[in-house]
C-alpha cells in the first residue's frame, strides 16, 4: 500500500489576500522544485498555455497518470509513462483557457491556483478506473472548468469522492479576486476502498497562509461550517482506527500524517521562516517539540501590507540573518554560496512513522530558495479590474533567488516559446529555464560578488515590468470598455510574449558580462581592461592552511607547528636565518 519515494523534491506555497496586500490584490505563490517528467510527459521546466475550448455533447475528458505523484502507474511497477489514461470523466460544453505546468496556475477568471506534496499515512497507487485522480490534474480540471475558489475546492472534493485519489498527499491553494481557500487530500487508508480523503479550509480575509510540504489544515469539527470535508470523512477515519470521537475533535494533521518529511524542520522551518518574516511581532520560535506542533498558526496577519515585491521576496531566502543562514560558514565555502548539493539525508523521504523516529547523520536546512528549482511563480488577481487584465501569472523560470518574474496576462492566447520549452537533459541557451539556471550555477563560483550584479539588474527588470504592466492595464481596459475585447486580447497576448522574450534578451547580456568578468577567478573590467586577482577571503585561507603552504623550505617544521593563523603579513629573514628564528617571527 505504501508507494516508493516521488521524484518530487518539495514545494513551498502562499496565499496573500486582499485585506493582507497593499494595492488589494490577492496573490498564490508556488516553488516547482520537482525533479523529473510530470502528467504531460515532459520535463517539469516549461510552462503551457491551454486554450478555451468547446466540446460536443457526450465527448469524455481523459484523466492523465502522473508520474511525479510518487505513484506506480497502473500499467505496471515503476512505470514511467505518464502517457496513461487512468479514466474518464464527462466533458463540459465549454472549458476555460489557462496556464499549466506540472500543476494548474491560473486561468482566463482570475482562478489562481498553487500545490505541494505532503507525508501522508497511506499513499495508494494509481489504478484504471478506481484512482484515477492526482492533484495535478485535480488543479487542472479546476481552472477549466471553474471561476470561483470555493467552487474549485467543492468540484475537486467531489472529484476525488466520485474517481478516488492516488500518490502523496497533497494541498492545493485555490484564489480567486476576493477568496481563497485551502484544500488538502491523501488516499483512503482502506486499499479496497476507491475514493480518498480531503479536507478544505477558507483563508481569512487580511490574513497569509503558508504551507511547505506538511497538512496545515488541524481541528474539523463536525457542523462548524468553515471546513468543508468529504461526506464520509469521519466514519471512514473510525473504520482505520486513527480516530474515533472519544479522542476529541479530529486533528486532520494527526489522522492522516506523521508530519515532516527527511528530517525535523524540512518543513516547519520554511514555514517558520515566511511567517517571522511576515510578522515578525509575533516572536515565533524557530524551535519546536515534534511534527505535530501547534507553535505555527494555519494563517497570520502580516505586520505590513505585502506588495507584489515583497511576494516575490518570500521565495528569495536562504535564511539570511538567522542562525540557519545558509550563505555563511565554512560550508558556503570562501565566497558565500546558499546552496547544497543534496546529500544522503537531505532528500525528499521519510524518516518517521507511527513506531520510530530516524535519527540521521545530519542534514542541511532546506530553504524556500532551493537549488533544484524548476520554476516559480506569484499569481496575482485584481477585484478593480476585467478578468483579462487583472489576471497576471509572473513566472520565473530555475532557482527562485536569481530568475526574474515574468508578466503573462489572464487574457493573453500564446507565451514566448523560450518559457513553453525546455529539458533538463539537453542545454539550450534559447529555453528560460537554461537562461536562469546558468546564471545561478555560475554565480556559485564568485557567488558574494555576483549576486549584487544579479539582484540589481533583477530588481530593474522587474520593476520595468510593473511600469509597463500598469500602462498595459490601462489600455487593455480601455478597449474592454469600448467592447473591443479582441484588440485587448491581442495587446495582451503581444505584451506576453514580446516582454517574454524581452527578458530572455537581457538576461543573455548579464549572462555573457559575468563569464567574462568572473572567469578564471579573476574579475575583469571589459570597459577598462583592468583585472583584479582576488583570491581567497583571510578567514578561508586560515582554515584551509594556507599558511602551512611551501612558503619555507623547511616545511616539514613548518607543518608542525600548532596554532599558525594567516595574518597577510610578510615578514623578511636573513638568508641563513634558522627555522626557529623564522617560527618567532611568524
Amino acid at each position: 500500500m505504501l508507494l516508493l519515494v516521488s521524484n518530487a523534491a518539495a514545494c513551498t506555497v502562499f496565499a496573500i489576500t486582499p485585506g493582507a496586500s497593499e494595492d488589494g490584490s490577492m496573490y498564490v505563490g508556488h516553488t516547482n522544485d520537482g525533479v523529473g517528467k510530470d502528467w504531460r510527459n515532459i520535463d517539469d521546466i516549461s510552462i503551457l498555455y491551454v486554450p478555451a475550448a468547446n466540446h460536443a455533447p457526450g465527448e469524455k475528458r481523459a484523466v492523465f497518470f502522473d508520474p511525479d505523484s510518487g505513484s506506480d502507474a497502473a500499467g505496471g511497477e515503476d512505470s514511467g509513462d505518464s502517457g496513461l489514461i487512468l479514466g474518464y470523466i464527462d466533458q463540459v460544453p465549454h472549458t476555460y483557457a489557462y496556464y499549466t505546468g506540472s500543476y494548474g496556475m491560473m486561468n482566463e477568471h482570475q482562478l489562481l491556483s498553487a500545490e505541494c506534496t505532503e507525508y501522508a499515512k497511506v499513499e495508494l497507487s494509481a489504478a484504471e478506473g478506481k484512482r484515477i485522480f492526482y492533484s495535478s490534474e485535480l488543479s487542472n480540471v479546476a481552472l477549466e472548468r471553474c471561476t470561483k475558489a470555493r467552487e474549485a475546492v467543492e468540484l475537486v472534493g467531489g472529484l476525488i469522492d466520485t474517481y478516488g485519489y492516488y500518490g502523496t498527499g497533497e494541498t492545493l491553494v485555490f484564489a480567486d479576486p476576493e477568496e481563497a481557500w485551502v484544500i488538502e487530500m491523501c488516499s483512503s487508508l482502506d486499499e479496497e476502498d476507491g475514493g480518498g480523503l480531503w479536507v478544505a479550509q477558507k483563508i481569512p480575509d487580511g490574513e497569509v497562509f503558508v504551507a511547505a510540504n506538511e497538512f496545515r489544515i488541524r481541528e474539523v469539527v463536525p457542523g462548524n461550517p468553515d471546513p468543508i470535508y468529504s461526506t464520509d470523512l469521519f466514519s471512514k477515519l473510525e473504520d482505520a482506527g486513527v480516530w474515533s470521537p472519544a479522542d476529541g475533535t479530529l486533528d486532520w494533521l494527526e489522522a492522516v500524517s506523521y508530519g515532516e518529511y527527511a528530517h525535523p524542520y524540512y518543513s516547519l522551518m520554511r514555514v517558520w521562516r515566511i511567517q517571522d518574516r511576515l510578522a515578525p511581532s509575533l516572536n515565533l520560535s524557530p524551535y519546536v517539540e515534534n511534527s505535530y506542533t501547534k507553535a505555527y498558526p494555519f494563517t497570520i496577519t502580516p505586520d505590513e501590507k505585502v506588495n507584489l515585491t515583497g511576494a516575490f521576496s518570500l521565495f528569495r531566502d536562504h535564511y539570511e540573518g538567522t542562525g540557519f543562514d545558509l550563505s555563511t560558514g565554512e560550508a558556503a565555502g570562501p565566497f558565500g554560496n546558499p546552496y547544497r548539493y543534496l546529500g544522503p539525508d537531505d532528500a525528499h523521504t521519510n524518516f518517521q512513522n507511527a513506531s520510530y523516529m530516524e535519527v540521521r547523520a545530519g542534514a542541511n536546512p532546506r530553504p524556500v530558495s532551493a537549488v533544484f528549482c524548476s520554476y516559480s511563480y506569484v499569481a496575482q488577481a485584481r477585484s478593480s479590474l476585467p478578468d483579462p487584465v487583472g489576471g497576471v501569472l509572473w513566472f520565473g523560470p530555475a532557482v527562485a533567488y536569481e530568475t526574474v518574474y515574468a508578466p503573462f496576462y489572464a487574457g493573453a492566447t500564446n507565451v514566448s516559446a523560450a518559457y513553453a520549452t525546455g529539458d533538463r537533459l539537453t542545454y539550450d541557451s534559447s529555453t528560460a529555464y537554461w537562461t536562469f539556471d546558468l546564471v545561478t550555477n555560475w554565480a556559485m563560483l564568485r557567488y558574494d560578488a555576483m549576486i549584487d550584479e544579479i539582484t540589481a539588474k533583477q530588481g530593474e527588470i522587474e520593476a520595468g515590468s510593473i511600469a509597463l504592466v500598469q500602462e498595459t492595464d490601462r489600455e487593455a481596459a480601455e478597449l474592454i470598455a469600448a467592447g473591443d475585447e479582441e484588440g485587448a486580447a491581442r495587446l495582451l497576448t503581444d505584451f506576453t510574449v514580446t516582454r517574454g522574450d524581452e527578458i530572455i534578451d537581457e538576461w543573455h547580456d548579464l549572462s555573457g558580462t559575468l563569464i567574462v568578468k568572473y572567469s578564471n577567478g579573476l574579475i575583469t573590467d571589459p570597459a577598462t581592461e583592468a583585472v583584479e586577482e582576488p583570491g581567497y577571503p583571510a578567514w578561508w585561507l586560515n582554515e584551509t592552511g594556507y599558511q602551512y603552504g611551501p612558503r619555507v623550505y623547511p616545511l616539514e617544521e613548518l607543518r608542525a607547528t600548532d596554532g599558525l593563523n594567516y595574518t597577510g603579513n610578510t615578514v623578511r629573514v636573513p638568508l641563513n636565518a634558522t627555522f626557529a628564528d623564522i617560527r618567532e617571527l611568524i
